[in-house]
């Protein structure tokens, strides 16, 4: 009877040292076939868990959670720059008209209001504002749009300085410019005309401004300092400011409203967004790769494009009541125009205008402010070099 036992239970230990973990039974043997089933199944448990920690997830490379830099390509602006209208039963009611937004305006009294206080200036100090405006290539609308800041500078009484590069110069000598104008005690602001040609750097040339000089705004300082609400930036982007100077003068509710912004670029999309969270709204941004943009903004109180692609938005994208403000200046062919070119929007104006509730034109809508907001910049900056006071403005 002994060896008989002794048998059998060689015979349940040799079965259970093939199965791969113990089972729920293995309590019903004696203590030392459970040693050994212990003994038998380590290995096997060492190599589960060897294949679990393969299987464990790598934290995430710091690129990976920046996300991929892929520019925001927009469809291309059709060659007759109008896409077709939106179907009928759209819910476009094309019965009203929107109240226009007069930008040109605006920054008339705000240009005036600085014209007065550079004639203080001068009076107190002897000196006025200085503006550097760095332009690199013969971009036709680059050349436009300087041309447009450095006669507003004469209209205000403010100095202005024009260093023109050729767009086959080296970064190098555009940094070597800005690095001269940080230096010149009579500039107080530096401005680098973008875009710049594509072999130089953006960023690299305008780090190179300095902080106090970077009446831009685009300084990662300045921009960091916007989206910390705990922080005030030295100086706001131009064009950002010029929106959000259009709702306030129109008395534009802005806290708890939904607005979508479409365009995320440093220059107007980015700061325009954290300026308006400053305001308490509810932003909503798209880009090129917003699967749903129409759906977004047909929600939206206010819409501020800034895509640059002419007449993106048409009339079916607003709900009824609308804010809509157009920074979109995309030159179109018109041989009846004197440039053999006319200026128009992101928005389709003959439709919006029939569904918003206000909106501003193009041009004479942002652009005359956006220039005008430069200028005001530029003498913030002077008051602070020559220590004289300057207006607390709610950002």
């Amino acid at each position: 009877m002994g060896g008989a036992a002794a048998a059998a239970a060689v015979a349940l230990l040799a079965a259970t040292r093939r199965r791969p973990a113990a089972g729920p039974l293995a309590f019903l043997l004696p203590r030392a076939a459970r040693a050994g089933l212990h003994e038998a199944a380590a290995p096997a448990a060492e190599e589960e868990k060897g294949r679990t920690r393969r299987r464990r997830r790598r934290r995430s490379s710091s690129s990976r959670l920046l996300g991929p830099d892929i520019p925001d390509t927009w469809d291309p602006p059709p060659r007759a720059a109008a896409r077709p209208p939106p179907p009928s039963g759209a819910g476009v009611d094309y019965d009203s008209t929107a109240t226009i937004i007069n930008g040109k305006s605006v920054a008339e009294d705000i240009r005036f209001q600085i014209a007065e206080e550079v004639c203080q200036m001068k009076n107190a100090v002897g000196h006025v504002p200085g503006l550097a405006v760095v332009l690199v290539g013969d971009r036709r609308d680059s050349e436009s749009y300087v041309r447009y800041k450095i006669k507003g500078c004469e209209e205000v009484g403010i100095k202005s300085l024009l260093a023109e590069l050729p767009g086959n110069c080296t970064e190098d000598v555009v940094v070597d410019s800005v690095s001269r104008f940080n230096e010149d005690p009579s500039v107080h602001g530096i401005l680098v005309q973008l875009p710049l040609p594509q072999h130089m750097d953006e960023e690299r040339v305008l780090s190179a401004i300095s902080l106090e000089k970077d009446v831009d705004g685009f300084h990662p300082l300045n921009v960091g300092d916007l989206a910390l609400r705990s922080r005030k930036p030295l100086f706001v982007p131009c064009a950002a400011k010029a929106c959000l100077e259009l709702l306030l003068q129109s008395g534009i509710e802005l806290m708890g409203k939904h607005v979508t912004v479409i365009g995320r670029s440093k220059v107007v999309g980015l700061p325009t967004s954290l300026l308006l969270q400053r305001h308490h709204a509810t932003v909503s941004i798209i880009h090129a790769f917003t699967t749903n943009p129409e759906e977004i903004t047909r929600q939206s109180d206010i819409v501020i494009s800034a895509a640059g692609v002419a007449n993106l938005v048409r009339g079916s994208w607003l709900k009824k009541g609308a804010v809509v403000i157009d920074v979109g200046t995309n030159p179109i062919e018109d041989p009846t125009s004197d440039y053999g070119y006319r200026l128009t929007g992101d928005v389709c104006f003959e439709e919006a205008v029939k569904v918003a509730s206000a909106i501003t034109p193009v041009p004479g809508g942002v652009g005359p402010v956006t220039i005008a907001m430069l200028l005001a910049n530029t003498l913030d900056s002077a008051k602070l070099a020559y220590g004289l006071a300057t207006e607390s403005h709610e950002l």
